[in-house]
């Protein structure tokens, strides 16, 4: 056939090189088209963007030179604000403060201050603390005396031994803490005690650096402090704060905010970065500044900045694209969005989407045209082949039993008085006969059935009757010895009972054909199906079907090669009976086959009452 077929296929196939050449020319102009004019649109966004771009740095730089003063006395005073500031030096991070106590629970601190405090009154201290409470409560007999010039000279002179005889933290505050609660008078407190508070010892008496005042002290020695500890110190802190009227609110805020967490930069930082949007961080030589930034607000006067310049229109706006957390300012990934530019796209997309949808129709509409050419003529000659298979299977097929016929009578005419192994010749004869008769039969049912000029006669069948008469037909039909079993109780079939017989007869003979058992074994299982009808299970101990011939075998005239001796047929017994089941609304397909044998599903529909 595909001899055949070659000049058609040659035709169609250089007809069919010449036309795709021409449509990817075709396709290739219009995708040109469509590249220059989204290159137009996106030329005018790129230069906005780098404009942007750069407004943005100047902005954020500006912002940042603006703030570093604020910064840096953040750094130094730990009673400042540090929201939105960072700086990381050498490795450590100072803003924001990330100051955690210590973990435990012990209270060293604490313990010392009650000490202190019950030493104060019975004169009983450990060495380091003896000389510190006994000036402690001369400055406070000073103190009672009201003599302004004693009292002066005490309290100086006890916090210059305070200076110059530093302790560790958690035994200098809760003295500090205690000498302060001792001597503070309200009013009438002394001015360097009224400073240990909050400002701190003046230069000469130690302080600046090294004592800034409780509050800031606390705050910077919240590391080496446990939770407890520093709670218990916070809120006694807090306490002669009010009692002295010292602002405290400062000291307050930076007790919440410390420990705001870490920052994590990326590493390496290539120049000025923008962090999750909401940082903006300048590294240098061994330090890295950063600021909180608002970037919607920043954004927001971009937008109105370029629209004041007529580059954007009033709903255009800029904003920031895709990116990662890091985005460093040489390339911030900012967008410059308007609904003009958008539709342009749009257009210049659905333009180029009609012009390939046609040119793609072309294409589709050749295919399909070369397609039905190559079908139309392979239908014509495998009509041809299966006509010319057809009459020479048949002729076969009909010539076998009439030689047979012709023979046998012949024979049983001059010898049947002579030769006593003549005496089944009439049984041959008649079997010969059948098997022509239903050889012819199957040709004019299926013929009349393919015509649609079969004339359905349902009526109510029982199974096992249909089984008998299968009994009768192979009793008659074949040689080989046959075991009909069968299951099907009292169902009842709503079907054309010549059809039935018939559909029943190919099977069996079809079991019988392509089988090298003896006795050829089937079974018929009926399964009534609630609601549709009931499910007939015919097998065969045969030789079995390959699975990728199951839907083969119902093709009109094929045959099914099997190893062994030549198998005579016509190839309709099968397709014969899918057109009986289709014509009862029903079904027929192979439901398992195997070496034992190949077992067929029938599906019939359900039974009128």
């Amino acid at each position: 056939m595909l001899r055949r077929l070659l000049p058609t296929l040659l035709a169609l196939g250089f007809g069919l090189l010449a036309l795709g050449w021409g449509l990817v020319s075709l396709q290739r102009i219009f995708t040109q088209e469509r590249e220059d004019a989204r290159a137009q649109v996106r030329s005018r966004r790129v230069a906005l963007e780098q404009l942007a771009a750069e407004s943005l740095r100047t902005a954020l730089a500006q912002l940042m030179k603006t703030r570093l003063p604020n910064l840096n006395a953040a750094v130094g005073d730990p009673l400042l604000p540090a929201e939105g500031y960072y700086l990381l030096f050498r490795g450590h991070q100072f803003l924001p403060r990330v100051d955690w106590p210590r973990e435990g629970t012990d209270v060293p601190a604490q313990a010392t201050y009650t000490m202190l405090a019950h030493a104060l009154e019975d004169g009983l201290a450990p060495a380091p603390f003896q000389e510190r409470l006994s000036r402690l409560r001369a400055a406070g007999a000073a103190l009672l005396s009201g003599n302004e010039a004693r009292t002066e000279a005490a309290v100086e002179a006890l916090l210059r031994y305070h200076a110059a005889h530093p302790l560790p933290p958690d035994q200098e505050l809760p003295f500090t803490l205690l000498m302060v609660e001792y001597l503070q008078r309200g009013g009438d407190t002394p001015l360097l005690i009224r400073a240990l508070v909050r400002e701190g010892l003046p230069e000469e008496l130690g302080g600046m650096a090294r004592d800034p005042g409780l509050q800031r002290n606390v705050l910077r020695a919240r590391p080496q402090l446990t939770q407890p500890d520093f709670d218990f110190l916070q809120a006694r802190i807090v306490g002669v704060s009010r009692a002295l009227v010292e602002p405290h609110d400062a000291f307050v805020a930076r007790v919440q905010e410390a420990g705001a967490g870490a920052l994590v930069l990326p590493e390496p930082l290539d120049g000025p970065t923008l962090l999750a949007e909401q940082w903006y961080v300048e590294p240098a030589a061994e330090q890295v500044h950063g600021l909180a930034v608002d970037m919607s607000a920043l954004l927001a006067d971009l937008t109105q900045e370029l629209r004041g310049r007529n580059l954007i229109p009033r709903d255009g706006q800029v904003r920031l694209g895709p990116g990662g957390v890091a985005r460093p300012l040489k390339h911030p990934g900012l967008e410059v969005a308007t609904p003009g530019w958008a539709a342009a796209e749009a257009d210049i997309e659905a333009r180029y989407g009609l012009k390939t949808l046609l040119v793609a129709a072309c294409g589709a509409l050749a295919s399909a045209i070369a397609a039905l050419a190559v079908v139309a003529q392979q239908r014509k000659y495998r009509f041809v082949e299966l006509k010319s298979d057809f009459v020479s299977t048949v002729s076969h097929e009909l010539r076998t039993p009439l030689a047979s016929i012709r023979l046998l009578g012949e024979t049983l005419e001059r010898r049947l008085g002579k030769i006593p192994e003549a005496g089944d010749y009439p049984t041959r004869i008649v079997r010969a006969a059948e098997g022509l008769h239903f050889l012819v039969e199957n040709i004019l049912s299926f013929n009349r059935i393919d015509k649609g000029r079969w004339a359905l006669r349902p009526a109510h069948v029982r199974l096992e009757e249909a089984v008998g008469t299968l009994r009768e037909d192979l009793q008659d039909a074949v040689t080989v010895p046959v075991e009909i079993r069968s299951q099907v109780e009292d169902v009842e079939l709503d079907a054309d009972a010549s059809l039935v017989r018939m559909l029943f007869a190919n099977l069996g003979r079809n079991a019988c054909l392509y089988n090298q058992r003896s006795p050829v074994v089937l079974t018929v299982r009926a399964y009534p199906q609630p609601g549709y009808g009931a499910t007939v299970l015919f097998s065969d101990n045969g030789v079995g079907i390959p699975p990728e011939e199951w839907e083969r075998v119902f093709q009109d005239f094929y045959r099914l090669t099997t190893p062994g001796p030549e198998v005579h047929g016509s190839g309709l017994g099968l397709a014969l009976c899918r057109r009986i089941m289709g014509l009862h609304q029903g079904s027929i397909q192979v439901a398992s086959s195997g070496p034992e044998g190949t077992t067929f599903a029938l599906t019939f529909p359900e039974t009128r009452r």
